[in-house]
């Protein structure tokens, strides 16, 4: 009777625990789903990030990514089209030229801070041409850390892969990820930041528009019924998923960018509960016009009562890729690649706006 008890007790902490920030949470959650706004992700790791200075001939150094950060940052006027900054662990304890932390030069101008949480994949052992995402390893005085530090929400991302010849993505990987994802969740919103939820299935392969169409579905259904099973507030989450797209490789009909909206919303009605305040995707391998576009088609030929949410973006490489090379790591070239910047971040906003 005692253990019968204590473990009614365990579950019912568990549960409650995140009501003291549900109204918090509520509220980040509307602010970030804002109509016209979108989700900025710059929470590249040191290594991805080195990648791309490298393309245009710059330096991994701190000086030049807190340099390329900043630029973004302050760019004028790009609080009208971006709700929030998903930033990387060394960017949320940097500063601007100025002083100023990263994190007040956004609350300052109405921008959210978040904050990457993830630790990376790395291959499962029973299945090693798929992932799971680390990371749960002391994620809940991280989320405690960022807090103080001023992050609202954070981001979890877990990659799925489909390959009909092998079968995948498998069972496995499916529960694997879908409780790692939940398991975030429920310890960001109990420690009051809201959770973006990313499962993203990858681009790569050959298959048609419907093979990513029925993977979307069944990856979405796990990952919702973990969110229940774990008791994580929907209201107070976002969902950054993939749009329905075909394979990288396959071949595409001069209509897809209609069939991947289409598609897209089909899969997203037939699996995510209308409490979700927000669906902000990300670009995948995307162009930045492939993506702003399928967004564009989503909140314009879609009926409004189909999609009760939010449709809008967190993008990547979609807002910054333009942009970086517009600067190309030149002092003097700042002004000119903040009004790339912005160029794009104004398109995506008036993409999310439904019409």
């Amino acid at each position: 009777l005692f253990a019968r008890a204590f473990e009614r007790t365990v579950v019912s902490r568990a549960r409650l625990a995140p009501m003291s920030f549900a109204d918090e949470l509520r509220a980040t959650a509307l602010a970030l789903s804002a109509p016209g706004k979108g989700i900025l992700a710059a929470d590249e790791s040191t290594g991805t990030i080195g990648k791309r200075l490298a393309s245009i001939g710059v330096e991994n150094a701190i000086e030049n990514r807190v340099a390329l950060r900043e630029l973004l940052f302050s760019a004028p006027g790009f609080e009208k089209y971006v709700s929030g900054v998903i930033l990387f662990d060394e960017t949320l304890r940097s500063t601007g030229k100025s002083g100023t932390s990263f994190a007040e030069m956004l609350r300052s101008r109405g921008v959210t801070p978040g904050i990457k949480v993830d630790a990376g994949t790395r291959a499962l052992d029973a299945s090693p041409n798929e992932t799971f995402t680390q990371g749960l390893d002391g994620l809940a005085e991280r989320c405690e850390e960022y807090y103080d530090m001023g992050a609202r929400f954070a981001k979890w991302r877990a990659v799925l892969t489909i390959d009909e010849a092998k079968g995948l993505p498998s069972a496995l990987a499916l529960a694997e990820n879908a409780n790692a994802l939940a398991r975030y969740a429920s310890a960001c919103q109990s420690r009051g930041l809201v959770p973006i939820v990313e499962p993203e299935i990858l681009m790569d392969g050959a298959h048609g528009i419907e093979v990513c169409g029925a993977v979307t579905r069944r990856v979405l259904d796990a990952v919702f019924s973990a969110l229940r099973l774990h008791g994580v507030q929907l209201d107070g989450m976002i969902l950054k998923p993939n749009m329905v797209t075909p394979g990288a490789s396959a071949k595409t009909s001069a209509n897809v960018d209609a069939e991947v909206a289409r598609a897209t919303v089909a899969a997203l009605c037939d699996t995510v509960p209308p409490s979700v305040p927000g669906i902000l995707f990300l670009s995948g391998g995307q162009s930045e016009e492939e993506a702003t576009e399928r967004l564009r088609l989503m909140n314009t030929t879609q009926k409004a009562d189909r999609a009760p949410w939010t449709l809008s973006f967190s993008y990547g490489r979609a807002l910054q890729a333009s942009c970086l090379k517009a600067w190309g790591g030149k002092s003097e070239n700042v002004s000119a690649a903040q009004a790339v910047f912005l160029d794009r971040c104004k398109s995506n906003s008036e993409a999310s706006i439904r019409r």
